[in-house]
C-alpha cells in the first residue's frame, strides 16, 4: 500500500493511497471550511450548502446525480462538521472517473435554483426539530455551546432555526466564494485507485480553479459553564467537558488514551463503576475530541432522576481517582485499543480516504503510520496520571444537563467534588 500526495499549481491538493486486491474505491472533496468558519449571521450555511450541493447543477438535476452513480451501483453522500465540509462516493474501480465528475460538478457547479433552496430549507429545518426531539444529540450541542460561548466553535452545525428561515441564494454563493477555493480543498482517494489518473482527472477538473489563500477560523477559547434545561422526560441526559489538547499537539494521545481508559469500552472504568456494579445507567461513556486549537474530553450518561445524584458523585470520584492510582495495565489495554481501531479502520477504502484527508488537513502531508503507532506507545502510565491530575487540579469545565434535573448538581458543585 502506497501513499502519494500531490498538489497542483493553484495549490489543489490529491492524496491517494491504492490497496491491492480492492475492487472499489472510495473518493471525495474535503473542503476545510464547516461550522466553526461561519461568521453569526452565517451559522448554519455550511451544512446548508452541503444540502443544496445535491440539489442541481449547470449539467445535472438532482435525480441525475443520484442515477448516475446509483446506475453503477455506488453511493454517494456528504456531511459537514465544524472544521470541515465532505463530499464523497463509493464506486467499483470502472467508474471512478465519473464519481470524481459528479462530485467536482455538485462542489464547483451548484445551480442554487429558488425553488430548491426552499424545498431543502424545509428538509434542514425537520432536521433541526428531529435534533431537539432527540435529547442525546441536542444535549452534545448545548455542552459545545457551554464550552465555547459566544464563539463560532460553540455554535451548532445545523444552526438555529431563524438563521436558515433567512438565507439567500446570495449567501450561499457568498459562503462558495469565500471558503471553496482551491488551495482549501483536497482530493482523497482509496482503493483501487490509480494516482497518476487522479491527478490527471483533477488538473482537468480543478486546475482552472484561481487561489484565495486560506481562510483560518477565529482562535477558540474553552470557557466553560453551564446550560440546564428541564423538560419532562424519562431520563436526565448529563453531558460534562473539559479543556484537552488539540490534534496538533502532541498532548492529544494521553489525552485518548486516558478518555479510552475512564470510559472506552465495557471494562473502562466508568461503565464497571456506574453501570456494572450499581445498574445506574443504561449508556455512559468518555471520549476525546479534537480541533486544531483545542480540543474537549466529553463525559455522557443517560439516567433517572433519582440516580442522577448517585451518578454525578460516582462519575466526580472516578475523575479524582484516576489521577492517583491509573494502572500500567489499564493505559496498556486503552493503548491496544486505539492502534486496534486505527488499524482496523484502515480496512475500509472510505474509512482510509477520510484518514487520508484529515492528515493532509492537520499536517499537509500523510505521516507514516508506524509513526503515529509510536506515539501511542510512547505514552506512559505517568503521562496519563498528569493529564488526569491537570483535570482535577485546574481545568475549567463546561455542563449539559436536559431532562428532570432538579436533583441534579450544578457545575460548580461537581467541580467541589473533584478538588475534595
Amino acid at each position: 500500500m502506497s501513499v502519494e500526495l500531490h498538489r497542483l499549481a493553484n495549490g489543489f491538493r490529491i492524496v491517494t493511497e491504492a490497496m491491492p486486491g480492492l475492487k472499489s474505491a472510495a473518493l471525495g472533496i474535503w473542503v476545510t471550511a464547516g461550522g466553526r468558519h461561519e461568521r453569526v449571521e452565517q451559522n448554519g450555511i455550511a451544512h446548508f450548502l452541503e444540502h443544496m450541493a445535491f440539489k442541481g447543477t449547470k449539467r445535472r438535476t438532482s435525480l441525475q446525480i443520484a442515477e448516475q452513480i446509483e446506475d453503477v451501483g455506488g453511493y454517494i453522500n456528504a456531511y459537514t462538521s465544524r472544521e470541515m465540509t465532505a463530499y464523497y462516493a463509493r464506486v467499483l474501480e470502472a467508474d471512478v472517473p465519473l464519481a470524481l465528475d459528479v462530485i467536482a460538478d455538485i462542489v464547483l457547479n451548484p445551480l442554487f435554483d429558488p425553488t430548491e433552496i426552499e424545498v431543502e430549507r424545509g428538509v434542514i429545518l425537520q432536521e433541526i426539530g428531529q435534533v431537539m426531539d432527540t435529547p442525546d444529540d441536542v444535549v452534545f450541542d448545548w455542552l459545545q455551546e457551554a464550552a465555547f460561548p459566544e464563539q463560532a466553535l460553540g455554535r451548532t452545525i445545523l444552526g438555529p432555526t431563524e438563521r436558515v428561515s433567512s438565507f439567500s441564494r446570495d449567501d450561499l454563493y457568498g459562503f462558495v466564494q469565500e471558503h471553496y477555493a482551491p488551495d482549501q480543498m483536497i482530493l482523497s482517494a482509496a482503493g483501487a485507485v490509480d494516482h497518476d489518473e487522479i491527478v490527471r482527472l483533477a488538473e482537468a477538473l480543478f486546475g482552472h480553479l484561481e487561489p484565495a489563500g486560506h481562510t483560518d477560523a477565529s482562535p477558540a477559547q474553552f470557557a466553560g459553564g453551564e446550560r440546564r434545561e428541564v423538560k419532562a422526560l424519562e431520563q436526565v441526559h448529563f453531558a460534562l467537558a473539559f479543556e484537552s489538547p488539540g490534534y496538533r499537539d502532541p498532548g492529544i494521545y494521553a489525552a485518548q488514551i486516558y478518555a479510552s481508559a475512564l470510559g472506552g469500552g465495557m471494562s473502562s472504568r466508568l461503565f464497571q463503576e456506574v453501570r456494572e456494579k450499581r445498574g445506574l445507567c443504561y449508556s455512559i461513556f468518555a471520549q476525546a475530541g479534537a480541533y486544531a486549537d483545542t480540543g474537549m474530553i466529553t463525559i455522557y450518561a443517560g439516567t433517572s432522576e433519582g440516580q442522577i445524584a448517585e451518578l454525578t458523585d460516582l462519575t466526580m470520584a472516578e475523575l479524582a481517582r484516576a489521577a492517583e492510582d491509573m494502572t500500567p495495565a489499564e493505559v496498556s489495554r486503552a493503548r491496544a485499543q486505539m492502534k486496534a481501531g486505527l488499524l482496523m479502520g484502515l480496512e475500509s477504502p472510505s474509512s482510509r480516504a477520510e484518514r487520508l484527508a484529515r492528515l493532509v488537513a492537520i499536517w499537509d502531508r500523510v505521516p507514516e503510520l508506524e509513526e503515529t503507532i509510536a506515539r501511542i506507545d510512547a505514552v506512559t502510565t505517568g503521562d496519563v496520571k498528569d493529564f488526569a491530575g491537570g483535570l482535577v487540579t485546574g481545568g475549567q469545565a463546561a455542563l449539559a444537563l436536559y431532562g428532570p434535573v432538579g436533583n441534579a448538581p450544578d457545575l460548580m458543585a461537581l467541580q467541589g467534588r473533584l478538588a475534595a
